[in-house]
């Protein structure tokens, strides 16, 4: 059976790997890029960067231990982003979190569920003959737990279930020789994160310093065919941001932001022939050899693995804390993706409610983010309870 499914998760590598094509290309492709994809409009409107903002609704992606920090004792987000517009029109990635702080000495707990739909595939056998239409998708589902561990220092732990079904169901090769047998994968994995925000007395008011530090997706490869397998993508994440006030009013916060794919090399100075693995070979990498093998397995030495970082910078404008306008830009290599684009947004925030939209204006040509726009809403439960309770 001919899977066309098979063509739409190498689109999906190649949002990664903008121009695989060039054999000086070495790009990190993992299984479940869907993970990678900020959800949200409001980091996406600072240039993708979320892991030493502000705490908002969202913290769970990005680093839950910003809950700790949060002004509400609970909330609640729906974040919605059409993805691929320019390729397709029914493929969209849906996140939804929520929180709950139950106080300083019981820290509290975070979870979210991701969705990511790929649409409706046709799948055909040899004779291009169409067999049925399946529509793949991907999920994952995730619980934290957060406190603080001084006045100025959080932690957080979480733990995630991944599952990928490409071919929806329908594992059967029909007969086809040398055929490839397809099946849903799935696996787990863990996070950790730390946030460190200390406020600053100015004459024009109090500013705040943050920095954050997660690592995510540590966590075991998927499959798909049971022989091969790939590497989740599991990274680790450094932020700093500063908060200075204008006046009463006037805020701008700067973030910027570093992202390292914990992922090795299929060009790698430790395929045993010291040039690049073979799929058998890289599937017998163990994940946490994996790891710490992607620190120095690039070939081209420490400029090729400082070329495998990825980097953010946001800045915001907000008023009152209620009305905010972003921009910001992500930065990654051309030889690693190529995926440089420039991000506008704007939020409002009411006592019980907030709305973010963001835009992305590739400047690569083939990159796949170019118009994206992703849309959030968010509640607080704390200020819908009070609200309730004024009306008794």
């Amino acid at each position: 059976m001919k899977k066309i499914l098979i063509s739409l998760a190498a689109l999906l590598c190649l949002t990664i790997s903008a121009k695989a094509a060039d054999d000086t290309m070495n790009p990190l492709i993992t299984s479940m890029p869907s993970l990678s994809i900020a959800p949200d409009a409001r980091a996406a409107g600072l240039g993708d960067v979320g892991v030493a903002t502000d705490a908002d609704f969202n913290s769970q992606y990005w680093n839950p231990a910003k809950y700790a920090y949060m002004y509400s004792k609970g909330g609640l987000t729906a974040n919605y982003t059409p993805w691929l517009r320019k390729l397709v029109g029914d493929i969209d990635l849906a996140y939804l979190a929520g929180f709950y702080n139950f106080g300083e000495l019981a820290g509290g707990i975070g979870a979210s569920f991701t969705y990511f739909s790929m649409g409706d595939v046709s799948l055909t056998d040899s004779k291009g003959q169409e067999l049925q239409k399946v529509r793949p998708n991907e999920w994952a589902l995730d619980v934290s737990y957060f406190r603080k561990l001084h006045e100025y220092v959080s932690m957080s732990v979480a733990v995630r279930f991944l599952y990928s079904d490409l071919n929806n169901g329908v594992n059967s090769s029909a007969g086809e020789s040398g055929a490839t047998e397809m099946h849903p994968a799935w696996t787990m994995a863990a996070d950790i994160g730390l946030y460190y925000r200390q406020p600053i007395e100015l004459p024009m008011g109090t500013s705040n310093f943050a920095l954050g530090f997660t690592i995510k997706n540590l966590g075991g490869k998927m499959t798909y065919d049971k022989v091969t397998s790939n590497f989740i993508p599991a990274s680790m994440n450094i932020g700093v941001g500063y908060e200075l006030p204008c006046d009463k009013y006037n805020f701008l916060t700067f973030n910027l932001e570093a992202n390292k794919m914990m992922v090795p090399s299929r060009k790698s100075t430790k395929a045993p022939d010291g040039k690049e693995y073979t799929g058998e070979q890289y599937s017998q990498i163990n994940p946490a050899k994996g790891w710490f093998q992607s620190f120095a397995d690039a070939p081209g030495g420490v400029k090729e693995e400082f070329n495998e970082v990825r980097w953010g910078a946001g800045i915001e404008y907000s008023y009152n804390k209620q009305f905010f306008a972003r921009a910001g830009y992500s930065y990654e290599n051309y030889y690693k993706g190529n995926r440089n684009y420039l991000t506008f947004g704007a939020g409002f925030h009411l006592s019980i409610v907030t709305l973010d939209v963001s835009y992305c204006v590739g400047l690569a040509a083939t990159n796949p983010l170019d118009q994206t726009m992703r849309f959030t809403l968010g509640f607080d439960l704390a200020g819908i309870k009070d609200l309730v309770n004024n009306k008794k």
